[in-house]
């Protein structure tokens, strides 16, 4: 009689264990499952200052003339996407907290005025990530504010515009706005050369690079299909200030003036087909009212 109390009591004791050990199977494909959805963390790259009459706009016609400095991280299935790489290096940050005033200095010696928001490396790993689990870079254009910390990711694979490249590793260096040595390393990335107009990153249609050419050579937007937010587009720097899209302003400086209004033309038919909102990534107004990580849209 004891000794079958005691194989009862062994066997309640290895019904628990299993119970407990599928539980602790299903809380790990669940864990598992969560960090494999397909979801869009805002990064804050701190603000630039800046001056509306690049343009073609007043002082009086904007909310404010500071522009927003972001990136995003696109955690997909199939892979991190990293849109935008910030202004500042985080090698370059003269203190490791936010709010303080740091000067950029461009190639054509252009002093540019930023104040810092939190470094890049630390709001992926505030997140769970390191540059090391990158697996896709992607820039709207090299421009210095867009490209500082390209280096850190020359091991994933580059997304590029082959006219975009181009002007980023030309056979004759020229000085102009943008800062190479902050991307320097991309050169001898895997890339992946986006010469359509439209590119599908994942092949299911949630991640889709357009051309929106104009602001440079080979400038892009992104355009998500977030399954609870629903489509967005990242504007790159087809806008800076949401003023020039409703007043009709262009800027003064552009690549091409003549491409980028047909952008902006075809990005318009292209949210309202696509039923999505756009974006304006240097919209400082916009952007403080984003979730920023390690909240999410998805």
């Amino acid at each position: 009689m004891l000794a079958l109390k005691r194989l009862r009591g062994v066997l309640i004791i290895l019904a628990t264990l299993g119970i407990f050990s599928q539980g602790l199977a299903q809380n790990v494909t669940a864990q598992s499952t969560a960090e494999k959805s397909f979801r869009l963390y805002v990064l804050d790259g701190g603000e630039l200052e800046s001056s509306p009459d690049n343009y073609n706009l007043q002082v009086s016609e904007v909310q404010t003339t500071s522009l927003a400095l972001a990136a995003f991280l696109i955690v997909h299935p199939k892979g991190i996407l990293l849109w935008e790489a910030g202004a500042v290096p985080d090698s370059e940050r003269v203190m490791e907290g936010t709010g303080s005033r740091q000067i950029v200095i461009r190639s054509d010696k252009a002093e540019r005025p930023v104040i810092l928001g939190p470094s890049l490396l630390g709001q992926l790993a505030e997140i769970g990530y390191a540059a090391s689990d990158i697996t896709h870079l992607a820039l709207s254009h090299y421009h210095w504010d867009h490209s500082a910390n390209a280096n850190l990711f020359a091991h994933a694979t580059w997304l590029v515009r082959p006219e975009e490249k181009e002007v980023m590793f030309p056979s004759i260096p020229a000085s102009d706005s943008g800062r190479p040595m902050t991307f320097a390393a991309l050169k001898d990335s895997k890339s992946i050369s986006v010469d359509v107009e439209e590119y599908d990153v994942f092949g299911d249609g949630l991640v889709i690079l357009k051309a929106a050419r104009g602001h440079s050579a080979g400038h892009q937007v992104i355009y998500l299909n977030l399954p609870v937010t629903g489509g967005v587009v990242l504007s790159g720097d087809l806008y800076h200030y949401p003023e020039e899209r409703t007043l009709d302003r262009l800027p003064t400086r552009d690549f091409s003036l003549e491409q980028t209004r047909a952008s902006r033309v075809e990005l318009e038919a292209f949210l309202v087909r696509h039923n999505a909102s756009l974006w304006i990534e240097h919209d400082l107004i916009g952007h403080r009212k984003l979730r920023k990580a390690p909240e999410f849209y998805d």
